[in-house]
C-alpha cells in the first residue's frame, strides 16, 4: 500500500470526479472514493489496495461519518477532500417548487457541509488537511437563464468555503472554492441533469438556452478532465493553496467579465454608495 496522501473525493462515479480518482491512483495516492452506487465506480476503477470504494450518500449524514471513519479505519488519516457531489437542476426561480429547489440545496451545499461537520474533527486533531469545494463558474457569474437555483447552490458553496478558509486556516487547514467552466464530461447529458416538473411558455430565454446546453455544447466543452484533475493534484500539492480557482479559460474569461461589471458599477454608484454614512 502506498505511504502518500489520502484523498476522500465524492461525487466519484462519473466525470470529473470519475477521472481524478483514476489519476490519483496512478500517481500513487491512496483514495477513498463515495458514490450512491458504488458498484459501477468499483468496476470502472478495478481493484488497488490503495482504492476503498465506499457507498454513500452525502445527503444522509450517518452514511457519510460512516464513509469517513472506514476511510480512517483502512488508511489511518485523511489529507484532502473534494467535494464533488451535486447535480445540475434546470429551471427558472417560478417554475421550480419548493421541493425541486430544496433537493437541490440538499445535494449540492447541505451535503458538502455534512462532509465538512464529519471531517473537522480528524483534520483539527492532526492540524493540518485540505478542503477542496467544487463549485461553478456559476457560482461565480449567475447570469444563466433557467439556472437560478443550481447556480444559487454554487454561490453558497462559494461563501461558506470563503468562511471556512478563515475559519480554519490558524487550525493549519486549507480550504479552496473550485469554479470549474465547461469540461467535456457528461454533466450536461440529459440522464445527468433534472427538469422543471412544471415548465412555463413564456420563458423562452430560459428555453433557448436549455437547447444550448443539451444540443450544442455538450461534446464541444473546452475543458479536458484530465487536465483538470491533473490542475486538482497540483493545487492540493501547492505549499499555499488559493482560496479561488477559476478552472478553464472559458472559466477564467467569465470571471473576468464578472470582476469588470463589478468595478464599472462600482465606479458608476460610488458617490451613492458612500452618501449612506453618516
Amino acid at each position: 500500500m502506498s505511504t502518500k496522501k489520502v484523498w476522500f473525493v465524492t461525487g466519484a462515479s462519473k466525470g470529473l470526479g470519475l477521472t481524478l480518482v483514476k489519476r490519483l491512483l496512478n500517481e500513487g495516492y491512496r483514495v477513498a472514493a463515495t458514490s450512491r452506487t458504488a458498484d459501477a465506480m468499483r468496476s470502472d476503477v478495478g481493484p488497488s489496495a490503495n482504492f476503498l470504494p465506499l457507498e454513500a450518500d452525502v445527503v444522509n449524514e450517518k452514511s457519510i461519518s460512516l464513509a469517513i471513519a472506514k476511510t480512517l479505519a483502512t488508511f489511518g488519516s485523511i489529507d484532502i477532500v473534494v467535494n464533488n457531489a451535486g447535480y445540475g437542476q434546470l429551471g427558472t426561480i417560478e417554475e421550480l417548487t419548493d421541493k425541486e429547489s430544496r433537493e437541490n440545496f440538499d445535494a449540492n451545499v447541505f451535503g458538502v457541509l455534512n462532509v465538512i461537520r464529519n471531517v473537522m474533527p480528524h483534520f483539527r486533531e492532526k492540524k493540518s488537511g485540505h478542503i477542496i469545494n467544487v463549485s461553478s463558474i456559476a457560482g461565480f457569474l449567475g447570469a444563466f437563464p433557467g439556472w437560478g437555483v443550481y447556480n444559487a447552490t454554487k454561490f453558497a458553496v462559494a461563501g461558506l468555503t470563503e468562511a471556512l478558509s478563515a475559519e480554519v486556516k490558524s487550525l493549519g487547514v486549507s480550504a479552496t472554492i473550485v469554479y470549474p467552466g465547461y469540461f467535456k464530461t457528461n454533466f450536461l447529458l440529459k440522464g445527468s441533469l433534472r427538469f422543471a416538473a412544471n415548465p412555463i411558455a413564456d420563458y423562452k430565454e430560459a428555453r433557448e438556452l436549455d437547447e444550448m446546453h443539451l444540443e450544442k455544447i455538450p461534446g464541444n466543452q473546452p475543458g479536458d478532465p484530465e487536465k483538470g484533475a491533473l490542475a486538482l493534484i497540483t493545487l492540493a500539492e501547492s505549499q499555499n493553496p488559493p482560496l479561488h480557482f477559476f478552472m478553464g479559460s472559458d472559466s477564467f474569461g467569465m470571471a473576468n467579465t464578472k470582476i469588470d461589471i463589478l468595478n464599472n458599477e462600482l465606479t458608476a454608484n460610488e458617490v451613492l454608495s458612500k452618501s449612506t454614512d453618516y
